[in-house]
C-alpha cells in the first residue's frame, strides 16, 4: 500500500510538471525551457541529500549517469511534444510507451503479481489507451512527427526509470543527484552548442523551474515506491500520470476530452483499486 500511495503520488507529480512543461516550451525554443528546469531539479535533490542520505557506489553512480542520459533527452522530447500538441493525445501516448517497457522488464526479473494484479495491470495499461483514443469532432490530430517524439519520449522516460530501479536500494538519493548533474550537464552544453538556433525568446522562468522541481519531487516518489513495491506495479500506476495533464490540459487550455478518455479515467480508478489488492 505504501508503494501503491507513493508510486500515485509520483504519477501526479509527473502530470503537473510535463503540463507546465509544455506551456514553457510553447513560449521559447525547448532547450531554454529544460536549461531552467534541470537545473531546478538538481538544486531540489542536493537539498534532499542531507536529509535522506546518499550513498555513492560504482552501481549508484553509473546507474544514475545512466538515469541521467535518459532524463535529458526525456526532457527535451516531452516538451517538445508537448509544445506540438494536441496535450490529451500525446502525453497519453508517452506514457504507455514508458509503461510497456518497465513492466516487461519487471517481469523478466521474476515479478509475479497476485491475482487482483494480473487483472489490474492490463486494465491500468487500457486506461491510458483509452485517455489516448478521445478524439472529438473538434479535436486536432497530432503530426506523424509528433507522435515519433512521443514514442522517442516514452521510451527516454522508461529508460530512466528502469536505470533508478536499477540503483542499489541503499544508495538514497545519490542516483538522483548523479542523475540530475549529468542531464544539467548535457542539457547546458546541447544548448552552448546549438545557442544561435535558440531564437531571441527567454524562457518562462516560473513555469519551467516549477516544471523542474515537480519533475524531481516525481523522481523521488517513484524511487521510493520501486525499493518497496514491484517494478511493475509501481511503473503502470506512475504511468497513469497523463490523467492529471488532459485534466489540466482541458481546465486550463480548454482542450477538449472525449467520452473515451472519461471512460479511460474511471478504468484507472478500478484498476488502481485492483492493484491495491496485490
Amino acid at each position: 500500500m505504501i508503494a501503491l500511495l507513493l508510486a500515485l503520488g509520483s504519477s501526479l507529480a509527473y502530470g503537473c510538471a510535463d503540463f507546465l512543461g509544455g506551456l514553457g516550451a510553447r513560449k521559447a525554443h525547448v532547450l531554454r525551457t529544460v536549461m531552467v528546469a534541470a537545473p531546478a531539479s538538481l538544486a531540489v535533490e542536493l537539498l534532499l541529500w542531507p536529509v535522506l542520505g546518499a550513498s555513492f557506489s560504482p552501481a549508484a553512480v553509473g546507474w544514475g549517469a545512466a538515469s541521467g542520459v535518459a532524463s535529458a533527452a526525456a526532457f527535451a522530447l516531452l516538451y517538445k511534444t508537448l509544445a506540438i500538441g494536441p496535450m490529451n493525445v500525446l502525453s497519453p501516448v508517452t506514457a504507455l510507451v514508458s509503461a510497456a517497457l518497465p513492466v516487461a522488464v519487471g517481469l523478466l526479473e521474476g515479478e509475479h503479481p497476485g491475482p487482483a494484479g494480473l487483472l489490474g495491470l492490463p486494465l491500468a495499461l487500457v486506461a491510458v489507451v483509452l485517455v489516448s483514443a478521445g478524439h472529438s469532432a473538434g479535436s486536432s490530430r497530432p503530426s506523424r512527427t509528433a507522435l515519433l517524439l512521443a514514442f522517442g519520449a516514452g521510451a527516454a522516460i522508461a529508460l530512466q526509470l528502469i536505470s533508478l530501479h536499477q540503483a542499489p536500494s541503499d544508495s538514497g538519493v545519490a542516483p538522483l543527484v548523479i542523475g540530475r548533474a549529468v542531464s544539467s550537464a548535457v542539457t547546458l552544453t546541447a544548448a552552448g552548442l546549438l545557442h544561435r538556433r535558440l531564437g531571441p525568446e527567454k524562457p518562462a522562468y516560473a513555469l519551467s523551474a516549477t516544471a523542474g522541481v515537480l519533475d524531481s519531487l516525481a523522481n523521488l516518489l517513484f524511487l521510493l515506491a520501486s525499493r518497496s513495491g514491484d517494478l511493475t506495479v509501481v511503473a503502470v500506476i506512475t504511468a497513469l500520470y497523463p490523467a492529471g495533464t488532459v485534466l489540466l490540459a482541458r481546465n486550463v487550455l480548454a482542450e477538449r476530452i472525449h467520452k473515451g478518455q472519461l471512460v479511460g479515467l474511471g478504468t484507472a480508478a478500478v484498476a488502481v483499486s485492483l492493484l491495491a489488492l496485490t
